[in-house]
């Protein structure tokens, strides 16, 4: 049953950018965390503890032939400046649980270059059905979780702000926790996340695009 939100004080649309490689699987089955890709395909004890707890700074194929992104911009020593209440290891597992979606294009296209020569595809997605169904699941975040380089801005478990705590109160709980100034109301979110898994993202698609190697989202 899905419940009515007010999401104005939010984008209407969100992007996803994945592999060209996994997009049959993201039409067929939806799209899910790391940990959840684990799951599905049968990856347990060390084998999984190295791709979900530990830096990847290369990108891998699971025997499913599905690609799981590197982190090259996050290496642990990078981490442990910033970190606040956690350890790295924490810190990637907590990355690993949840699906993300930029509501910036200019961010998205950041991670297009990021990705090199390989082939992606960007999901446009209507944001208000994604919460609609997902609300409950999902969070906000005011940085870009993903990369610790340069002068990082402080992170931990706050740093992923419930989306019913967002509309509420903005950032405050995020501050009260890491003990930082509040940023303001008005500061937007950099990342929607959705915890463990979305099998239905296709209901929620409004469109998708093809990008060729080095090729770029336009506005």
């Amino acid at each position: 049953m899905e419940q009515c939100h007010n999401h104005m004080n939010i984008r209407p649309l969100v992007y996803h950018l994945a592999e060209a490689g996994n997009w049959p699987s993201i039409q067929r089955d939806g799209l899910f965390s790391i940990c959840a890709l684990l799951e599905r395909a049968g990856i347990s004890g060390s084998n999984r503890a190295v791709i979900e707890r530990e830096h990847r700074p290369k990108r891998t194929i699971l025997s499913n032939g599905l690609v799981i992104r590197d982190q090259k911009p996050m290496p642990p020593a990078a981490l442990e400046r910033c970190l606040v209440g956690l350890t790295s290891t924490q810190w990637y597992h907590l990355l690993n649980s949840k699906v993300f979606f930029w509501l910036d294009i200019e961010r998205l296209n950041r991670q297009r270059r990021a990705c090199g020569e390989f082939p992606q595809v960007v999901l446009k997605i209507a944001t208000d059905r994604l919460l609609n169904r997902y609300a409950a699941q999902a969070a906000v975040t005011p940085i870009n979780t993903g990369n610790a380089r340069r002068r990082p801005a402080l992170r931990g478990a706050a740093t992923f702000v419930p989306y019913s705590v967002w509309t509420d109160t903005a950032w405050l709980s995020e501050a009260q926790a890491l003990r930082t100034r509040p940023r303001p109301p008005r500061h937007p979110p950099v990342e929607l996340t959705i915890a463990d898994s979305v099998p239905d993202m296709m209901d929620f698609v409004v469109s998708v695009k093809n990008l060729a190697p080095g090729e770029l989202l336009s506005q």
